[in-house]
């Protein structure tokens, strides 16, 4: 194993925010060694996980523990060593730190106190899956997890129906099924890639429609790792802004032998909008009007 780079300078203060790979260990910069080991500490999500990769890379700077549930007092002890001089560089067990990871907090706090912070570019899991999805790249949507609770779900993909980029989700391997299937019943069975164990020995993409993922992944006993679900924007058809479709409504139940039911359930259809929203936006123009369903 090579030794690290060797610090000719010191690492001067600041907070650095270093990405770390999100599982081929080989998937480090030459800049991110450099820094991890000429810093004063590093501040990590798990210790213990990246003890194992300072080990491989043979880095023997201290590890000090910045997570979810400590972050905010952290950040102030944090905050004070860098005011004194001190260098840290921050990192999650996997990625670009802050993003859907600890680490927002002290990057503010820095900020805030005017304290120099130093990115350290790298891998990202969400990248790294859109570049290889065959979806729209031009311009992208990243969500990061999704809500645990089932109406909350519901909701978060019901706001993101009619938007024509590509939506980028994180995922755990528990609730990705789930996350399929709302996304089918909502959005419409779209083009997907679902990319798993990125990176690693059994890394896999599956490609195809909301249904197709969702019924390979019935298939199998247990799904593993953590889970990236890349799925289709809108279409131009699809993406129809509240104006248009009230307008739209209105037309079609100008019509003499219009359905209150009928209208709500093919406009729901065809905009790839949940029937609730589109049946109360028709009742509500159907009342204003005088009308009866």
């Amino acid at each position: 194993m090579p030794s690290p780079l060797p610090t000719d300078k010191p690492v001067p203060s600041g907070l650095y925010v270093v990405a770390t790979p999100i599982g081929n260990l080989e998937d480090i910069t030459l800049r991110a060694i450099r820094i991890l080991t000429g810093v004063d500490m590093i501040a990590a999500e798990d210790t213990r996980h990246t003890a194992r990769l300072l080990a491989h890379y043979r880095i023997k700077t201290p590890l000090i523990s910045c997570h979810e549930h400590n972050e905010r007092q952290r950040s102030a002890e944090l905050i004070d060593k860098i005011r004194s001089g001190r260098s840290v560089a921050l990192v999650s067990d996997a990625g670009t730190p802050s993003v859907s990871d600890p680490g927002y907090r002290l990057v503010r706090a820095a900020v805030e106190d005017g304290l120099d912070v130093i990115p350290v570019p790298g891998v990202s899991a969400a990248v790294t899956a859109l570049c290889v999805s065959g979806l729209p790249t031009d311009a992208f949507v990243f969500i990061g997890f999704a809500p645990k609770k089932s109406g909350s779900r519901r909701e978060l993909l019901e706001s993101l129906a009619a938007e024509s980029r590509t939506l980028v989700f994180y995922e755990s391997p528990r609730r990705v099924a789930a996350l399929l299937e709302v996304a089918e019943s909502v959005m419409g069975d779209r083009q997907a890639v679902l990319a798993r164990e990125l990176t690693k020995l059994h890394e896999e993409f599956i490609r195809g429609s909301l249904s197709e993922i969702r019924a390979a992944l019935e298939k199998r006993q247990q799904v593993k790792g953590e889970c990236t679900l890349l799925v289709a924007g809108a279409t131009a058809e699809e993406s129809v802004s509240d104006a248009q479709l009230e307008e739209a409504l209105r037309k079609a139940l100008a019509r003499s032998d219009a359905r209150l039911s009928g209208v709500s359930k093919a406009f729901s259809r065809q905009y790839n909008l949940p029937r609730k929203k589109v049946y109360e936006m028709a009742l509500a123009i159907q009342k204003e009007s005088g009308g009866s369903s």
